[in-house]
Parts: structure tokens; sequence; C-alpha cells
């Protein structure tokens, strides 16, 4: 489409708790709109990864270093030009106001929602992933549901990964047009 062409697509978060499907229609966005994808569990320091594997809940001292190295990789894209889509459950504001920071305001988030029998079943499912399914009543009640921020695009989960997909890319062309991109 033209405005795809003329307005290149600023870095965009897709979050959520585990088992959302963060990594999926991350790629799916990342795929459709020719920008680099980037699995954000990978940016993990080894240590919050072992303790998660351990069923420990991580703390804000834990992600802090984690979300930095996130910002860093939507900071080099920016200065390089370059779209960028990335996983990452920005879980609490601060988090996501954080990464609002390091991209200078051009962040969009795609927040993806479903019910905690759908995100367990999902869970429960998946193999050799180290976030087991009991950490997720601890991210739900750290989740504070980004309602009413700017540049958010809330997609519902109880529906296939293409129907998801076209979802978050006509959420984000409409709020670029709407200029809610700008957070800043």
């Amino acid at each position: 489409m033209e405005l795809e062409k003329q307005a290149p697509l600023p870095a965009v978060v897709v979050m959520g708790v585990s088992g959302c499907g963060k990594s999926s229609v991350g790629a799916g966005v990342a795929a459709r709109n020719g920008v680099r994808f980037v699995e954000g569990d990978q940016l993990h320091p080894t240590r919050n990864v072992e303790k998660m594997a351990q069923g420990m809940p991580l703390t804000d001292d834990d992600r802090l270093p984690w979300l930095d190295r996130i910002g860093e990789e939507i900071k080099t894209a920016q200065k390089a030009s370059q779209g960028l889509v990335i996983s990452c459950s920005a879980l609490k504001r601060s988090y996501r106001d954080r990464l609002r920071q390091a991209a200078g305001g051009r962040l969009s988030f795609v927040f993806l929602e479903g019910s905690r029998d759908l995100l367990l079943s999902r869970m429960q499912a998946r193999q050799g992933h180290f976030m087991p399914a009991s950490l997720l009543d601890s991210q739900m009640q750290t989740l504070e549901p980004p309602t009413g921020e700017a540049g958010v695009v809330t997609v519902a989960i109880d529906m296939g990964l293409d129907d998801m997909v076209a979802l978050a890319c006509e959420g984000l062309k409409s709020a670029a047009i709407k200029g809610g991109f700008d957070a800043g």
C-alpha cells in the first residue's frame, strides 16, 4: 500500500503475558511489513532465563536490564532508519514508558489479550520453552493493561494466527493515520 511505502514503519513491540503469541504475531507483522523481527526472549540475561525456568517470577530489578537491551535494539533500528518488530511482555506501564523513552516516543504496541484458560492451555501445549505454565498467574497479576495509552492496538487471541496478524497490521496502519504512533 502507498502508506507503507511513504512512511517507514516505526518500531513495534508485540506485548502480553506468556503464551499469548507474541513471537508468532510479531514475526507475522514483521514479514507483512518487510522489517526485521527480534525475539525479545533471546535478549534476557541468562540469569533471568534460569530463574524463570525454575518457576521463579522476575522482579523489576531482573527486568530492567532486559528492557534496556530491548530499548537498545529499538534505538539501533531507528538510527539506521529501519522498521523493527520486537516481542516483549511489557507488562507494566513503567516498562512501556521506559521503552517509549528509548525510542524517543516513536513506538507502537500490539497488546495480545486473552483469557487465563486459553493462555494456560497454550502454555501447557508448547514444547521446549523455558517459561513454565506455573508463572502465568504471576504475569497476569503483574500485567497493567495498556488501556487508553496512545499508540496501542489491542488484538484478541481467540482466533487464528493469520487473523491476529491482519488485525494487528490494520490497527497499526489506522494508528499511523491518526498520528497514534507518536506518543511524545
